[in-house]
């Protein structure tokens, strides 16, 4: 019996390879998933500490293979060979590979490892220095099994859909499918590694299933063994979500969701006005949709960043004519809404006083405000310049804000967990976001208004789609500029009289509900958007 009050985080510091080691029981609960016998052949690439290994041979299974690059770990096996599994000339098939692979960003990576990445075939082949370490790891592993062999990994996620591991997935494609993927989202399973993990169990053959076998634990809190033996039923619960996903397909996305919800975001962007052509090259053609997107009909800036915002907030202090005409009205991301805000914050704003002398003498409450926290404000990052300690430290798209338009304002991060909306607010000009709020200007060329396209990315479809297609690590969706660029926008086609009436009508009841809130209008709102993108 395991003690389910005992932390599945394992402490280690070890990290110069990317070793996060993996707990007993989660080693367990991957074994559990294999379907072989004990005369399998079994490859552990980077065993480490020994987890998976120590499973393993419990279990009757012997006929074992094991690399570890560290020759400092796993001394208590005398099968192991202390080279790297990258490098190595490894002339076996293995019917099971499992194990938790390292994962570092290319630029985070030893020199010793570039310097091998550098002259490996494989790499060269398929990846570049944009690329994770764990890309080779599960390349080659998949290089390595027998026809119908089994890969059984545990892994962030984020290689599942960014654009730099597109040639992996393309091959994964193309030599095999995924039995089975179990999503942990933020479980703290790794010490001192904040990521959304993934076990999968991928099948090395040309005969494809139809289906996948995805799990969802949806809950922050940490693992136990009664919580991997649900995962393991048959039924889901509030925690726990299970359903299928169609087979992935070549370049394109991995959406980790169910049929109707991905059946849901085809729709949507087809009533954007998705336009399908194929792009042949060499040696395939690709399919690709293009529809217009919010960075077609804005501009979009990340906030501006003090370096120290209790420093520069005000609250009851006493200002002369001259500091109070160098004060901004700041909203930061807690206090937005859905379509509108609860509260703005003053903030010092002197980025055109150059020298001290003249900033004590004309600005004595903000000196005296500032001063204290001198040391502090000296100590941001600077942005290889120097910056007097009442400046701000980067005043990206400052231009932009400093408009006479109004604007709209999201939080630059959101939690998505028990939720069923984002926070797209309406914010009148004259007021400027901090860099935990991004804000979105119609562009002057744009005909549709800003309530219209303010209703439109607060409509649940808009939702769904960020989600699933939207920058996601774990439960937190982006909003930074080019997660919201690529958001599918509706235009109106102003030739068409029920589509002008539409745009107008949904225009005039958003600005309504942002001066009342009155919850009718927006179920009004909301069914002429459907009327609009069914």
């Amino acid at each position: 019996m395991f003690d389910e009050s005992i932390s599945i985080v394992e402490q280690s510091s070890k990290n110069k390879y990317g070793q996060y080691f993996t707990p007993s029981m989660v080693a367990e609960f991957m074994v559990d998933l294999a379907e072989i016998d004990t005369n399998s052949s079994i490859l552990e690439p980077s065993c480490g500490e020994g987890i998976f290994l120590d499973v393993l041979l419990k279990r009757g299974f012997y006929n074992l293979t094991a690399f570890e690059i560290d020759s400092e770990l796993g001394k208590q096996f005398d099968f192991v060979t202390y080279k790297s599994f990258v490098s190595s000339n490894i002339k076996e098939k293995f019917q099971l590979i499992i194990g938790n692979p390292p994962y570092i960003r290319w630029k985070n990576l030893e020199k010793e490892l570039k310097e091998e990445l550098a002259t490996n075939a494989l790499w060269n082949t398929y990846f570049n220095s944009l690329c994770d370490y764990l890309y080779i790891f599960i390349l080659k592993s998949i290089e390595l099994l027998e026809d119908n062999g089994q890969l059984i990994f545990i892994c962030p996620e984020y290689w599942m859909n960014t654009t730099h591991s597109i040639t992996l997935r393309n091959y994964m494609v193309e030599n095999g499918y995924f039995e089975k993927i179990i999503h942990f989202n933020e479980t703290p399973i790794f010490n001192n590694a904040t990521v959304s993990v993934v076990v999968f169990k991928y099948i090395k053959s040309k005969n494809k299933s139809k289906k996948i076998d995805v799990v969802k634990y949806y809950k922050n809190r940490i693992l136990s063994p009664k919580i991997l033996n649900q995962i393991k039923e048959e039924k889901s619960n509030s925690d726990i979500k299970k359903f299928s996903v169609p087979q992935f397909e070549k370049n394109k996305r991995w959406l980790l969701t169910n049929v109707a919800e991905i059946d849901k975001i085809e729709a949507f962007e087809k009533s954007c006005g998705s336009e399908t052509s194929i792009k042949h090259d060499l040696f395939s053609s690709t399919t690709i949709s293009t529809y217009p997107t919010i960075g077609d009909v804005c501009d979009i800036g990340n906030g501006m960043v003090s370096g120290l915002d209790k420093a520069f907030q005000l609250k009851d202090e006493q200002l002369n004519d001259i500091e109070s005409a160098h004060t901004i009205k700041v909203i930061k991301a807690k206090y937005l809404e859905p379509f509108g805000y609860n509260k703005t914050t003053h903030y010092i704003f002197a980025n055109e006083v150059e020298d001290e002398k003249n900033f004590k003498q004309n600005f004595p409450n903000f000196y005296k405000k500032l001063t204290p926290l001198k040391d502090r404000l000296d100590k941001r990052y600077q942005y290889n310049r120097t910056i007097p300690y009442w400046h701000w430290v980067f005043l990206r798209n400052h231009h932009l804000f400093n408009s006479k338009t109004p604007r709209i304002f999201v939080p630059c991060k959101e939690r998505i967990s028990n939720k069923d909306n984002f926070r797209f607010a309406y914010v009148p000009s004259g007021i400027f976001p901090t860099q935990d709020v991004t804000a979105i200007f119609p562009k002057k060329e744009t005909k549709e208004s800003i309530y219209f396209i303010l209703a439109f990315l607060n409509n649940h479809r808009v939702f769904t789609w960020l989600k699933n297609k939207g920058i996601v690590k774990g439960n937190i969706v982006e909003f930074s500029e080019k997660p919201i660029s690529g958001i599918p926008f509706r235009r109106i086609d102003w030739t068409n009289d029920k589509e002008v009436t539409l745009h107008h009508e949904i225009s005039n009841l958003t600005e309504k509900y942002i001066k009342h809130s009155e919850g009718l209008i927006l179920n009004k709102i909301s069914a002429l958007m459907d009327e609009l993108l069914d």
